[in-house]
């Protein structure tokens, strides 16, 4: 079977007076239909300039300089502005984090989704608009013949984020890049959310990259994940292989920090130090100086290798002494 996303050895810049900022770095995963990646990293190791760059939305400065962007086997990278708009929004969609990147603040809500379908579909203006209220319905909105008639300044940000949501599954693409999409939302609506994305996955067949850095919605959602750091993919596996058994001393750190694993009244552990920026990384292993197995070795950079059957990018897994020692 054909992977619905494949990437390969992405890289993606952005050249600045002060250097260059290394954003997306020899990145490599696939999707298939049906499944859900979870995509997961603190903020700045470069989760959302991915999304992006899958998309084509990669503005100046910023460039992708290397690598393979294939969607059911077609290569995405050197496609006419054109020929990306007519794959964007009905094949592929994105929700972002701040849902006034999609919502026109001057046009009424029926307005902007029901020209979502028309600009993909030959239907009649009366058909695009049932299509318009049926996902208002599906992310929980109340009455939404009214809201459709409704501008998005009326609106909650809560209330916005779920039109953004309805606009992105309006035409049930192939694939979905949500960018913490439920962030402002209350857990009730959350769930509801997550609920409707895991059906459409499982009926349709549709691909879904989730962005995140909540371990709690990745673990209830997704069927696979990838860890990122200072713009590279550290580990990569199953989710029950890397929150059960993380082999990266990275993952470990962000496992053990999620309050749930911590005991009551013990302060919650933390990964020492800080991200390094992206326009002065450090030789080697990004991750070296907060780790505390660094040695000598991890002045090399390391490569994204499978080990166990999953992808790890480090000289001193988590348990590998243990596992010497037995």
């Amino acid at each position: 079977m054909i992977p619905t996303l494949r990437v390969t050895n992405l890289s993606t810049q952005f050249s600045t007076r002060e250097g260059t900022v290394k954003a997306v770095d020899d990145v490599s995963f696939s999707v298939m239909p049906g499944q859900i990646m979870g995509l997961v990293g603190e903020s700045g190791s470069g989760k959302s300039m991915t999304g992006y760059s899958i998309m084509g939305l990669i503005d100046a400065p910023g460039k992708i300089v290397g690598g393979s962007i294939q969607f059911q086997g077609r290569e995405l990278r050197g496609l006419s502005p054109e020929a990306m708009r007519q794959i964007r929004g009905e094949r592929i969609a994105m929700i972002f984090q701040d849902p006034m990147m999609t919502l026109n603040p001057v046009l009424r809500v029926d307005t902007q989704m029901m020209e979502t379908v028309l600009a993909h579909h030959a239907v009649s203006k009366h058909v695009a608009r049932d299509m318009a209220r049926d996902a208002l319905a599906r992310v929980g909105i109340a009455s939404p013949d009214a809201r459709l008639l409704a501008y998005p300044h009326q609106f909650s940000g809560g209330m916005r984020q779920r039109v953004a949501i309805a606009i992105a599954l309006l035409n049930k693409p192939d694939l979905i890049i949500c960018d913490e999409p439920t962030t402002a939302l209350d857990v009730t609506i959350q769930a509801q959310i997550l609920h409707e994305m895991q059906k459409l996955c499982s009926r349709s067949g549709t691909a879904l990259i989730w962005i995140t850095h909540d371990l709690s919605v990745v673990a209830g959602l997704a069927d696979t994940m990838c860890v990122m750091y200072a713009g590279k993919i550290v580990e990569g596996g199953t989710v029950q292989q890397l929150l059960d058994h993380p082999r990266h001393p990275y993952t470990q750190g962000l496992i053990a920090s999620a309050p749930s694993r911590n005991r009551r009244g013990v302060p919650l552990q933390q990964i020492a130090g800080m991200t390094p920026s992206l326009l002065n990384l450090p030789d080697g292993c990004a991750f070296r100086s907060r780790c505390n197995a660094a040695s000598a070795a991890c002045n090399q950079q390391p490569e994204l290798q499978e080990v166990d059957g999953r992808a790890l990018r480090c000289f001193h897994p988590v348990g590998a002494m243990a596992e010497l020692l037995s």
